[in-house]
Formats: structure tokens, sequence, C-alpha cells
């Protein structure tokens, strides 16, 4: 059918039968995995007629707070599939000993552990923090939504595009075997001339484009759409470092959109921005990509410490120590972050002067960080500290992230750095402080404000069962990496020779087991919550005595947040509103506007997803219509004037008194 190669050519690209890795046990396992996993769960949504429902009121929803659901559950999902990558890199070391090559060729395990980097930082980490951001700060400040309704639909499906065209590549292609970060020349069109790099480009621009405007989105919220009375030193810890966590965001990822444009240009152009030839440096772009991922980390971090903030002041039932202090070092932080990237590359010739200013850097940075755990320590401080599972996380994070802080200024003086660059030790450091700090912190936010989303707590039982997995695990998994690294092993490395450090590498894979069965405890208790959930139903809308405004409002929140704008007069909003006897009101309403369900984001994805596959694969034909295609429905879009609903005054003195009667304990 296809006997002229040039047709084929042009209809196909480069995509081939050679390019579904069918010689793959592995991969092909995988994908009979994932095919009955996904024809059982398409099965039972069509059984109980789920579709509709879904349509309408999650993938086609401008609420924030459901969009901020959707981006937790994204997260998670993405979890399993980058969780499994280290168990499988896990397992390849702690087999490949004594002259055995273990279970993975080393050009699958390349693209495992590249794999995995990036889906843990950008489809896992990111989608979790803007997830709690995008469901808690509206409530928190006030607000019935967030700026740009839409734009918030958009920027989910965006990065829920991103994670598929990274999944596309684990059944047709390859991914990237260059690390998480894509150094050139390595990344370039002369050593890797396969997809794979192509996949890592355009899942992540794909993706940051959606990161980008809800960075965007989130500023604005904040800055213009706060309650009355709340100036900037009223806003909550987790609202402050919100702001500044958005702030980077929109200040750091025009550069990695700029620099992974740059390396396309020279994978399909020719140029040579990052090649020694015609005047290029690599170095180039190992200065701009940690001019993104250094502020990235605090990104990543800064949420968690919010969380950290609300969840230590609830449950010792005291007012946080120090609010001007906390919200002082957020923003020192965010802005030293910037001042930091050097760090990354102390070896690679800077010179002693540079490395100089940036290993101090790296240190002061270490300050307004440690300032902050003290003010949670007084916080608790003859405090009635209640041990419920987010406080558990709080305490875990605090003795976590304070060795991997250690060990992150131990790596900041550039002598040490020369040792122990590029070893295990950075390793198990990085994982310190992201799990330690980021999913640990995650992990308390979900489980302090799952029975404000949902109306109902999770169960405690098995929420300690994961908590306790995860903590022990990690110690076991990371802690003989950082003796490993002290004895000079190097990182990304699928085979050893020295049958001594086979221990250390059993240990750290009965570590990643134990978190295993921790995640597993974590789905376990998402479904024994949802069976038990009239025996763990709150009624109050106040189910932790939580201190600030969210609770101020029903669990769950109607659509419209809050019937009457609230007047904040305290930082510590709601428990200002209680000790003045607030009651909520029962009359004086007027109908309310919020914006109508759109279909346009989900459009955008899916041409998005289309348009990358035909970049990867060099079909132009598929590219071109594509962005045609996300033209016009852009365009489209702009002239849908319909898009504000009325909700009556009467339903929502209605749906208030009902609440009144909730909150008085007389239903």
């Amino acid at each position: 059918m296809f006997s002229n190669p040039d047709l084929y050519k042009f209809i196909f690209g480069r995509l081939t039968l050679d390019s579904i890795p069918y010689h793959e046990p592995i991969l092909v396992i995988t994908f009979i995995g994932v095919a009955i996993g996904g024809i059982a769960v398409l099965g039972l949504l069509t059984y109980f007629r789920l579709w509709g429902y879904l349509w309408k009121e999650w993938f086609t929803s401008i609420d924030h707070k459901k969009i901020g659901v959707m981006y937790i559950v994204l997260s998670l999902i993405m979890l399993l599939r980058g969780f499994s990558d280290a168990l499988m890199m896990r397992a390849q070391q702690a087999l490949a000993f004594n002259g055995s090559d273990g279970f993975l060729p080393p050009h699958h395990y390349d693209q495992v552990f590249t794999a995995h980097g990036v889906i843990m930082i950008f489809f896992v980490a990111m989608p979790m923090v803007t997830g709690l951001m995008n469901f808690v700060v509206p409530l928190q400040i006030g607000a019935r939504d967030v700026s740009f309704p839409f734009l918030n639909n958009f920027s989910f499906w965006m990065t829920t595009a991103g994670a598929i065209i990274i999944m596309i590549s684990l059944f047709i292609g390859e991914f990237a075997k260059t690390g998480w970060l894509a150094y050139p020349p390595l990344s370039g069109i002369a050593y890797s001339p396969d997809v794979g790099v192509d996949y890592y480009i355009w899942g992540l621009q794909v993706a940051g484009i959606g990161t980008l405007l809800s960075g965007v989105n989130l500023v604005a919220t904040i800055v213009k759409m706060r309650a009355p009375g709340m100036t900037m030193m009223k806003m909550p810890v987790f609202t402050w470092t919100a702001l500044c966590t958005n702030v980077l965001i929109v200040a750091a990822f025009p550069v990695l959109t700029a620099v992974l444009a740059l390396l396309s240009l020279d994978r399909y152009a020719g140029t040579n921005f990052f090649t020694n030839d015609l005047g290029g440096n690599p170095m180039m772009y190992i200065n701009l990509i940690w001019i993104w991922g250094h502020p990235e980390v605090y990104i990543l971090i800064l949420p968690a410490f919010g969380v950290f903030s609300e969840v230590v002041a609830t449950f010792s039932g005291k007012r946080l120590f120090g609010y001007a202090s906390m919200v002082y070092a957020t923003v020192v932080i965010t802005i030293l972050s910037y001042l930091v990237w050097l760090h990354h590359f102390f070896t690679m010739g800077s010179g002693a002067s540079v490395n100089s200013f940036f290993g101090i850097t790296t240190m002061i940075i270490s300050i307004p960080t440690g300032a902050k755990l003290f003010n949670w320590l007084f916080t608790m401080y003859r405090g009635r500290i209640r041990y419920e599972v987010p406080m558990l996380w709080t305490v875990a994070f605090m003795v976590t992230f304070t060795i991997g802080g250690m060990t992150g200024v131990m790596l900041a003086v550039p002598p040490a750095d020369f040792v122990l660059h590029n070893s295990l030790f950075l390793i198990a450091h990085f994982h310190n402080v992201i799990i330690g700090g980021v999913l640990f912190g995650m992990f308390a936010g979900i489980a302090y404000w799952f029975p404000k989303a949902f109306g109902f707590k999770l169960d405690p039982f098995w929420g300690k069962m994961s908590f306790w997995f995860w903590v022990v695990g990690f110690y076991f998994a990371f802690m003989p990496l950082y003796v490993l690294g002290l004895m000079g092993v190097t990182r990304r490395m699928s085979q050893f020779d020295d049958p001594s450090l086979q221990i250390y590498f059993v240990v750290a894979a009965l570590g990643a087991v134990m978190i295993a069965i921790g995640i597993a405890s974590f789905i376990i208790q998402l479904v024994v919550s949802f069976i038990k959930r009239e025996e763990l139903r709150d009624v109050t809308g106040d189910p932790w005595n939580g201190r600030t405004l969210e609770w101020s409002t029903s669990s769950p929140p109607p659509e419209y947040n809050f019937a009457l704008t609230p007047i904040v007069h305290d930082n510590d909003a709601w428990w200002d509103m209680k000790s003045r006897g607030y009651v909520r009101p029962t009359e004086g309403f007027i109908p309310i506007h919020m914006p109508k369900s759109t279909g346009t984001g989900i459009i955008l994805g899916v041409l998005s997803i289309a348009f990358a596959f035909g970049m990867i694969w060099y079909i132009w034909w598929l590219a071109a219509i594509t962005f045609a295609a996300m033209i016009i429905t852009t365009i489209g879009h702009t002239f849908n004037y319909k898009r504000d609903f009325h909700i009556p005054a009467e339903e929502v003195v209605k749906t208030e008194n009902e609440r009144t009667k909730l909150l008085a304990g007389q239903v």
C-alpha cells in the first residue's frame, strides 16, 4: 500500500512498526497491564453511566475547588508511574552484582531514571502543589473563585496533556536517556537522534504553559481578590507562600520555555546554541536550566512550608508564633532562590570567586529556613498538641528536613562538593528535602483539607499506616545512599563490580518496598474512607478547629464559596470571627453570578497532544493541522459570551439556613 517511501514518510514521518518496543518484555507486560486496567476503568465508568456526570461536573468545570482536586488526582496517578520506575531502579541496582547484568538493559535503565526524575518533579510534585493552592487559596482570602476561571481549567488540561505525552513514550518510541535535565551535548541531535529527547521537550513545553498560566492566575487572585480588611500582613501564611511560589513560577518558567525552545532549534533546525560548533556553548544551557531549576525546588517547598504553618497552629491550639518573621523569611527565601543556581555546577570551571559567592548565598538561604523551623517549634511549645495524621507528617518533616538541610549546607561548601558531586550522596540529599519536605507537606495538606473538600475525614488508622511505612521506608531507602556517596559511588550506574556495596543497595531496595506499602496504604485509606464516609462525616464545617478563613464556609463549600463576602480584622481570621461570636447570616443575600463550565480547555489539551505527537515524529501535516485547530478553537472561545449562570438569592438563603442549622446541631 505504501510502496512509495516518500508518501509513507509524508504520512507517518519517522513512525514505523519498529517504533513499538514489542521486543522489550517488561514494556510488553506493562502495556498489557495498563490496557487491562484501562479497559476495566472504562467499563466501570460506562456501566455506572458516569461519563456524562464527569464531563459536566468535573472535566469542563471551572470551579477552582474541583480543578484543585483534579490536579491532585493527576499527581497521585503519576506517582504510581514514577514510583514504579524507582522500584525498578532499586531492584536493578540490588541485583546487578557478581557478574549479573540485572534485569534492565542499560539503554532501558537510562530511560527509567530520566523518566523517574521528570515525572516526580513535573507531574507529581508540581500538580500536587498546584492542586492544593488552587483549592485552598480562594477560600483563605474570601474569594468566590480565581481571577480567570477558564484559564484555570485550561492550565489543568495542558498539564494533563504534558503527562499524557510522557506516558505515550512508554509504548510508542522511547524516552530520553539523558537524565532529567537533558544536558547537551548528550541531548543534541548528534548523540540522541531518536525521539526520546523530543518527547522530553514537548511534554515539558506543553505542561510548562499550563504551569505558567496557573502562576499568573494565582498571583492575580491573591493580589486583587482578597476579602475586605485582608491586608497583605493579614493574609494566612499558606496564602503568603502561595503568592511567593507563583511569583517564582512567573519569573522562572519562561526561562525553561526559552531554553527548551533553543534546544529544539538545535535539534530541528541545525542551530548551534548548545554545541561547541559555530560559537555555541553547552555551559549556556546549564546556566539557563538551573536558573529555572533552583527556583523550582523552592516553588515546590514553599507551599509545603505554608501547609506546616497552618497544621502546627491548628493542632497546637495556638496562634502561629512569629507571623511577621514567617512572612519575611518566605520573601527572603524567594529572593535568595535566584542567587544560588550555580551551586549545582561548582565543578565546571567557573572559578574560585564565583564558587565562593554562590557557596555563601547557599549557606545564607538556610537561615530563613531555620527561622521557620524555630517558629514552628515555638508554636508547639506549651501548646495543646493533638497528634492527628497531619501533625504526624509535620513532626516527621521537622526531623527529616533538618537532616536534608545539613547535608545541603555540606554540599554548599565548594571543596566538599568537589568530592561529593555526581555521587549518591547528592541523590540522598535531594530526595531528603523533596520527600521529607514537599511530599510530607503535601500528604499533611491532603489529610488536613480533605474534610473541607469532601465533607468527611480520612480514616486515621490507614493514614497512620501510610505515614509510618513512608517515614521508616524513606530512612531505609536513602540513608544507605549517603554512606555510598561518601564512599565515592557515583549516581546513574546500573551495574557494580565491588560486591561489598551490594548490602547497601539491598537495604535501599527494602526501603523502596516499604514506601510502596505506604503508597498502597494511602490508596486503601481513600477507599475505606469513602466506604465509611457517613461515619467519618463532619457537620460542623470545622473538623480540626482550624484557624483560617476557609473554615468559615461549609464542608464541602458551595460552588460560590461565600454567600456574603467576609470582612477580615485579624491575620488569624476564623479564630477572630469565633471570638466575636460569629454566626452565619441567613438573610440579606443578593443573586450570585458564577462562570459557566466549558469544554474548550480539554479540547485544547487534546489538540496539544496531537500537535506534540506530530512534532516528535516529524508528521508535519498533523502538527500544522492541530496547531491551526488550536488557534481557531482559542479564537472561537473568545466569542462565547454566555459564560455566567445565575444563582437566585432565595436558593442561597435556603442553603445558608440549612447550613446554620447543621452548625447549631439542629439536624
